[in-house]
């Protein structure tokens, strides 16, 4: 194949040497020794490979995990991994989906992909999507942290009961965790910069996979009787239909496998976060940043898989839609389960900032489009986010709704039916025609997204009106 000259790389001609030629108008200077303007959505990329996986991973990751021992209990284990590797497969498709978008036109933000291919209205529907998104995943890490950072506390002082001290309330906690914490880590004007606390925060999630594996053959199966609550996992049992209490389900459908494709949905989105990452990363192509996205699914996928069959063939049926919470059951004080507990809060800590910074970035998109980065917009939409967000886990009754319909609706136009669209759109039909095998996979794969939507949120309705869930202690 013939090879062209472009800014003195050799490039392929064709649609690859289009990418090359948008990408290099876009973010290098247009001539030799004349700086392009630097706007908030161009940071010179500093990032490196390594913090750039570890950023995505840490998007990847994050209160979904504690959801999927959960999901694995409602649909069996061979269902489960065929969903999970479907999951999986799609999500990497859908970057590549975008990656592909962001090559031809030199744009590296979502919501300006949206305005390139809807003009206005796909702008603002594009950063919508991505702030409802990421406003219900920032509000199930921080209700981790209300549910959780309490009892870690009481087991400190050694309680076996919250006796109503107010460093035992919740909703005091977050606010100081978001104060002291997540503020100062979110008005760093780089995600680049957070590339080590996502990486410290992956390894709190190692060692969460490793106690769920440790926890398998240490705690007896069937459960004693004589632990707390255990009322509840028997009719849990009893709810999914599972008479043999330690059998593990190979395949099995029930009331609430209707959260499981949300669920998982829900813990593979990064979509938001792939743009800017790649924006910041050190020699960027859309080579490198597919396979920083490839290894991160590839990580979290082994991740996600480990810790759903261990979780599940700890308590099996009896596994609560947060799995923390079902070891609770077995021994409040438990010291492995108390910095499992500590773990975890870390981590879901660490990655809020890095999910709010999308949130930012679609408002300034909206609002700012044209303004030059000024840190008193920038810190004040941060304040302003935080503060929205912990309204919200202040009232959110459960994490499960959450997942549900978080899972149901946003995730689905994330990681199918954006991408999907956008790509039929911005793809010259020059390039590829209508009738073309990628373009033609393209609009198939957005009309999957549509019909994962609308099934999910029909079951989670009908499941809601009918009650079931409420009354099997998924809560």
């Amino acid at each position: 194949m013939e090879l062209e000259k472009i800014n003195g790389h050799a490039v392929d001609e064709g649609f690859d040497g289009v990418e090359a030629l948008a990408e290099q108008e876009e973010f290098l200077p247009h001539k030799s020794g004349i700086k392009k303007d630097v706007r908030f959505t161009d940071f010179e990329g500093k990032t490196s490979f390594g913090m750039s996986v570890f950023n995505l991973s840490n998007a990847i990751m994050g209160s979904g995990i504690l959801g999927l021992a959960f999901a694995m209990s409602n649909t069996g284990i061979i269902l489960f991994l065929v969903l999970l590797v479907c999951i999986a497969i799609l999500s990497a498709y859908s970057i590549h989906l975008l990656l592909k978008c962001a090559g031809v036109v030199g744009i590296r933000a979502y919501e300006q992909l949206g305005n390139r291919a809807f003009g206005p209205t796909g702008k603002m529907l594009a950063a919508c999507i991505i702030t409802i998104h990421n406003i219900g995943a920032m509000s199930s890490y921080l209700f981790i942290v209300k549910s959780e950072l309490p009892l870690v506390i009481q087991a400190f002082l050694s309680k076996s009961e919250n006796t109503g001290e107010w460093f035992l309330n919740g909703n005091y906690l977050i606010i100081i965790v978001s104060i002291c914490i997540i503020l100062p880590l979110a008005v760093m004007k780089q995600l680049g910069y957070l590339g080590y606390t996502s990486g410290f925060s992956l390894t709190c999630m190692v060692f969460f996979l490793i106690s769920v594996i440790y926890k398998k053959f240490n705690i007896p199966c069937p459960l004693k009787k004589d632990h707390g609550n255990l009322t509840l996992d028997y009719v849990h049992f009893a709810d999914n239909g599972t008479d043999d209490f330690c059998e593990a389900k190979m395949f099995t459908v029930n009331s609430q496998t209707a959260y499981t494709i949300p669920i998982l949905a829900f813990a593979f989105v990064c979509h938001p976060e792939v743009l800017p990452i790649y924006t910041e990363l050190r020699d960027a192509t859309k080579k490198r940043m597919q396979n920083v996205a490839n290894i991160s699914i590839l990580a979290m996928f082994v991740m996600y898989l480990l810790t759903a069959i261990f979780g599940y063939l700890t308590f099996y049926g009896a596994v609560e839609s947060e799995l923390l919470h079902t070891y609770s059951k077995v021994d409040p004080l438990d010291v492995v389960v108390l910095c499992v507990r500590l773990a975890v809060l870390v981590a879901v800590t660490l990655t809020v900032p890095v999910v709010l910074f999308p949130i930012r970035r679609a408002l300034l998109q909206i609002f700012f489009p044209d303004k030059p980065f000024r840190w008193v917009i920038h810190i004040g939409i941060a304040i302003s986010l935080i503060f929205v967000v912990n309204l919200l886990v202040i009232f959110v009754p459960s994490i499960r709704d959450i997942f549900g319909i978080i899972g149901a609706t946003s995730a689905p136009s994330l990681i199918f039916i954006l991408p999907g669209i956008f790509y039929v759109r911005i793809v010259p039909q020059e390039q590829e025609p209508w009738r073309s095998r990628p373009k033609i996979q393209a609009i198939c794969f957005a009309a999957l997204g549509c019909i994962f939507m609308v099934m999910s949120l029909s079951f989670i309705i009908i499941d809601w009106v009918t009650g079931e869930t409420r009354s099997g202690g998924g809560h």
